[in-house]
């Protein structure tokens, strides 16, 4: 049976929603490398039964922890142009994420309303910390997608590890916000914490509870488990020891991830709050790069496909 489309699976809240991550290639990079990336990429995901494709938008988040970032920032190419140039031949829907303080209104305004809400949806990002300088704050990114484009499905960043977040979704839901995508999950019990919250919450208040797609990324590395550290990801300190002393990293965060991403589903259906998973690639490492790939069909097998 074909599925349905996902900005409507998202609006009818339906559960099994699956979709795949990436960041788009660095602007210093040549351009005949950044179209050789999107053809190995798009052949990579290609076997993949997803419902839609994730570009991230980065910023530099150094003003958000003093601490020396693991990796360097390096600036990305703006997701929305990649996708344009360069991912064409993707078929399914894209959510394109936007850091909103990056861009003047205007040129949200004019993306919003050149971008087709069958195959583009978004996610908007606000500043990394409060006293950031941007030139458009997350409230008012909101408030202009309402003036200029509506119609465009817009979803919003869910963070586990912060106290009272589940009051945050229910804030976003009610200036627009019809689907949620959380930071990466490693911390399953804080996790369940939030959505237990927010299912008892929308309850009491009579609200329907939207979809919330959980985020699984690989750690292969100690210098990867290093920078979630430094993004502010709760790693709990048996996991870190379990990534730190294995033989293969790589295939230890993977048997956790598969771990994880059941526990959610099960605990989702349990509450019958709708759900969905995002497998996150942004690693440039093949290892790890192929072993993502091989996740997100283990995820899709999760869900039933």
């Amino acid at each position: 049976m074909t599925r349905e489309g996902l900005p409507r699976l998202l609006a009818e809240t339906r559960s099994g929603v699956l979709l795949f991550s990436i960041t788009p290639p660095k602007r210093s990079t040549a351009e005949e490398r950044i179209k050789e990336i999107a053809e190995v990429t798009l052949e990579r995901i290609g076997g993949l039964d997803l419902d839609g494709l994730i570009l991230y938008d980065i910023d530099d988040e150094s003003d958000r922890n003093p601490d020396e970032r693991p990796f360097p920032f390096l600036a990305t190419l703006d997701p929305a142009e990649y996708y344009a140039t360069h991912l064409d031949a993707w078929s399914q829907p894209v959510i394109i994420y936007r850091c909103v303080g990056k861009y003047r209104e205007d040129e949200l305004a004019t993306w919003m309303r050149e971008a087709d809400p069958e195959r583009v949806l978004s996610v908007f990002v606000g500043a990394s910390s409060g006293g950031k300088q941007v030139r458009t704050g997350l409230r008012r990114a909101q408030e202009l997608r309402a003036e200029v484009r509506p119609e465009l499905p817009l979803g919003a960043v869910v963070i586990g590890e912060r106290r009272e977040e589940h009051l945050r979704m229910l804030a976003k839901q009610e200036r627009g916000a019809s689907f949620f995508i959380s930071q990466v999950v490693y911390h399953v019990n804080e996790t369940k914490n939030l959505i237990s919250d927010y299912y008892y919450e929308c309850q009491a208040r009579g609200v329907q509870p939207r979809t919330t797609i959980f985020t699984l990324s690989l750690c292969g590395s100690l210098k990867t488990l290093e920078f979630l550290g430094w993004l502010g990801v709760d790693v709990p300190r048996w996991l870190q020891n379990s990534l730190r002393h294995a033989a293969d990293p790589v295939a230890e965060s993977y048997k956790h991830c598969l771990d994880i991403a059941r526990d959610l589903r099960d605990f989702c259906e349990h509450l019958g709050v709708p759900y969905g998973f995002n497998v996150e690639s942004v690693s440039i490492r093949k290892a790890e790069i192929e072993a993502t790939i091989k996740l997100a069909a283990d995820v899709a097998g999760l869900l039933g496909r």
